[in-house]
């Protein structure tokens, strides 16, 4: 079993996920910002930027966007990706740990996009990923992340799947299947991929994602203890309504105290 996000599975990820509506989240994204930033935003952090498909858009439509990642691999998507475009300059990426990264200067937001903050396991990993966030924020600084909500995961529950996504040359499939430790309120998923150039298999890999999944108390207490104050939690990506047990993913927004 290979560890999450490796070269591999990196190498299929932009496939695996090309029906996600990017660019409908960055608009999304930038409502947010206006309704909820004070004053104007023009600088991003990207915790967790993965393959840059939130930091690349951004920064094309014109703010200054740093991303941060600790898979070497991602970071080299995102740079093959990486252009600069009329009027605007490309992201920086930084290969980096989030619980840790400290770039010693302050930014108008922060971002935790896809599950990024459920990837921090223990109570002490949660903590220190959102400190990382807050220490980049001035008083008053917009802290925006989506998460697994735990009413629907424990409504809905993982069921095996079957994915085919086309490529260039061939196609990718995935199989996945996952498991609740409602004790540790995490899902395991195992991924089995196959990656066909054509009809010749370039590929088999393993992955095992363990994501964490939140419920509102829990989240509010551990915003509140680490220099935020919860704004709201609304459904994603329909952020207007308020989740329910059918809203396996939520969008929250915050402000640095």
């Amino acid at each position: 079993m290979s560890e999450p996000f490796g070269p591999a599975y990196s190498g299929c990820y932009d496939a695996l996920y090309q029906e996600k509506d990017y660019a409908a989240e960055c608009d999304l994204i930038e409502q947010l910002l206006q309704a909820y930033g004070e004053g104007t935003v023009s600088s991003i952090l990207d915790l967790g930027c993965g393959t840059g498909n939130h930091a690349l858009p951004l920064s094309a439509r014109g703010f200054e966007v740093i991303g941060v990642d600790r898979s070497e691999s991602m970071l080299a998507q995102a740079q093959k990706k990486s252009a600069p475009s009329a009027g605007s300059k490309p992201p920086v990426f930084h290969k980096a740990d989030l619980r840790d990264i400290d770039l010693h200067r302050r930014f108008d937001a922060v971002l935790m996009m896809f599950a990024v903050l459920g990837y921090q396991l223990k109570n002490e990993d949660v903590i220190a990923a959102l400190r990382a966030a807050r220490r980049h924020l001035d008083p008053g600084g917009l802290f925006l992340f989506d998460v697994w909500y735990g009413p629907a995961v424990m409504s809905q529950r993982p069921f095996d799947r079957m994915k085919i996504a086309p490529t260039q040359g061939g196609k990718v499939l995935r199989f996945s299947s996952g498991d609740l430790d409602t004790s540790r309120h995490t899902c395991t998923v195992r991924f089995h991929l196959w990656n066909f150039e054509r009809d010749r298999l370039l590929s088999e890999i393993n992955e095992e994602h363990t994501v964490r999944y939140f419920f509102p108390l829990e989240l509010n207490l551990f915003l509140e203890c680490t220099g935020f104050t919860p704004v709201r939690l609304g459904a994603f990506p329909d952020f207007d309504r308020d989740p329910d047990e059918q809203s396996w993913n939520v969008l929250g927004v915050a402000h640095a105290v």
